[in-house]
């Protein structure tokens, strides 16, 4: 496995940096690859079916100046920032054959990362279609892109991040899991209790194909 922890100087760069990581797998000018990487300010991501105008208080992202930009992969709408490590995983349909099936691929992936941080007495639990939790809370969600060989599975994990914010940028989503129970950002979403280099190293030894 490669790994990467190269952040670029805008949020769209860091964006666009994954998915030419996952053409250039496609083109069988890379494997399996790894990266890590944050952003300094906040900025909202929606997923590839998302929409600003369901999703996000625009004027209070205008306001304090929060980019709005769009990922290719799935998922809901987040906001990045400090304290929220982001984590690609560029991975061959051919690792396994869990793979090929998106709800079995987020089940592969995500037990990997149970069973790591468990070696660090953090007990997260996997929520389907695609989040880890601790306590019932939220730390990190995960979304995927998907090529005929390749796929991109974008994660995230909250560790510092300041919660309370993400009331005033973004609605409560139209979807949503059962577990969620209609609660708001700031009573669903907690941080783990590591530093990023903690998680990083976490990450990459859950991952060591």
């Amino acid at each position: 496995m490669e790994y990467i922890n190269t952040i670029l100087n805008t949020p769209e760069e860091n964006i666009s940096f994954d998915e030419f990581l996952l053409n250039e797998a496609e083109e069988d000018q890379r494997s399996t690859t790894l990266r890590f990487w944050e952003l300094k300010k906040y900025t909202v991501v929606l997923g590839r079916g998302c929409s600003v105008f369901d999703d996000v208080f625009i004027d209070n992202c205008k306001k304090d100046n929060i980019k709005i930009i769009q990922r290719s992969s799935g998922g809901g709408t987040v906001i990045l920032g400090q304290g929220c490590l982001n984590y690609s995983l560029i991975l061959p349909y051919s690792n396994n054959t869990a793979l090929l099936n998106i709800k079995n691929s987020f089940k592969y992936i995500l037990y990997k990362l149970i069973e790591g941080f468990g070696h660090r007495g953090i007990n997260l639990n996997y929520e389907p279609v695609s989040d880890l939790v601790i306590d019932n809370k939220k730390v990190s969600g995960n979304a995927q892109a998907r090529r005929k060989k390749f796929l991109l599975h974008h994660g995230t994990f909250l560790y510092d991040f300041d919660i309370d914010r993400l009331s005033y940028y973004l609605k409560k989503p139209k979807k949503a899991p059962e577990y969620r129970k209609d609660r708001p950002h700031k009573n669903f979403l907690a941080n783990l209790s590591l530093s990023s280099g903690e998680i990083k190293k976490t990450i990459k030894n859950a991952f060591l194909f």
